[in-house]
């Protein structure tokens, strides 16, 4: 009897240290859901991937968390690290350091679910990856699909996307940005018309996988910025739910999403067409095929 009243008491002491790590958020049910699962969140440092993996962790879930660097990570992660699965390092602007993130998370075990949370967005310029592409490109787009081709199959994939993706360009023309001059707004919208594509794709291609596309909306992020007039624990509870819920509402796929509502996703980003030939060219830039369903 003494060692579960132990238990317990632990129990609300590492509830206690979560609320107080996520700066008091607020404690939501994420529905229901009928067994502890193992999520990984690539970018968890802070924002909406920290607040994901605060409310995963604080309703029981075992969390990987991802950080840039060793040094992020420990300044980040003190306080959610000894009770996670797992912590992941790796630049997800290098494809050798995406490859080793795969890698590890491999190692820890098969996910339960994914949650491509990881973006960039205020590049004053195209930037160069050590593989010489465009630094917002390799974040937001190329590392998403490394990954999805190169960690063990999860049962669900969440990406997270934008509604700038509606400003994308479905041409193909030049997705490296090497000619045109460097718009940093156009750039992040054609990055997240493709890993909504990607998203598609992989539900079209995988239908065993559940695999949606998350819109946060415009939320006082570092990259959102602190006049972002959306609401920051909205933002990333959608991600949460998708991930672990059994509701079957959630348990859908190849669907776009806001605050737990379904959208209208851009028509280009529905396209077979531009799906397949997107994933071609992706292939083409990482080297990495994707497998078959």
């Amino acid at each position: 009897m003494r060692d579960l009243t132990s238990q317990s008491q632990s129990r609300r002491q590492f509830v206690r240290g979560l609320t107080l790590a996520a700066g008091a958020w607020p404690f939501v049910s994420l529905g229901k859901t009928s067994s502890v699962r193992r999520i990984f969140i690539t970018g968890s440092t802070d924002g909406l991937g920290r607040g994901a993996a605060v409310t995963l962790m604080r309703e029981g879930h075992q969390v990987v968390l991802h950080a840039r660097s060793k040094e992020r990570a420990a300044a980040a992660f003190a306080d959610l690290a000894p009770n996670a699965a797992g912590v992941v390092i790796g630049d997800l602007a290098s494809a050798a350091q995406t490859r080793a993130i795969a890698d590890q998370v491999n190692k820890i075990g098969r996910m339960d679910a994914i949650i491509h949370n990881a973006g960039i967005f205020r590049e004053s310029n195209r930037g160069t990856t050590p593989e010489g592409h465009a630094k917002v490109l390799a974040v937001n787009t190329l590392a998403p699909y490394m990954l999805t081709a190169l960690i063990d199959r999860s049962a669900r994939l969440i990406y997270v996307g934008s509604s700038m993706h509606h400003g994308g360009d479905d041409s193909l023309r030049d997705i490296d940005w090497l000619e045109r001059r460097w718009d940093t707004s156009r750039a992040y919208s054609e990055s997240k018309l493709y890993v909504t594509a990607l998203a598609f794709a992989i539900a079209r291609r995988w239908p065993k996988v559940l695999s949606n596309v998350v819109d946060p909306g415009w939320v006082p992020t570092k990259m959102g910025g602190p006049s972002a007039p959306d609401d920051l624990e909205e933002g990333h509870l959608t991600q949460t739910w998708l991930a672990v819920s059994d509701e079957a509402a959630a348990k859908v796929s190849g669907r776009y999403w806001h605050h737990r509502q379904q959208q209208k996703p851009a028509a280009e980003a529905l396209d077979s067409d531009f799906q397949d030939r997107l994933i071609a060219k992706l292939a083409e830039l990482t080297g990495i095929v994707l497998a078959s369903g």
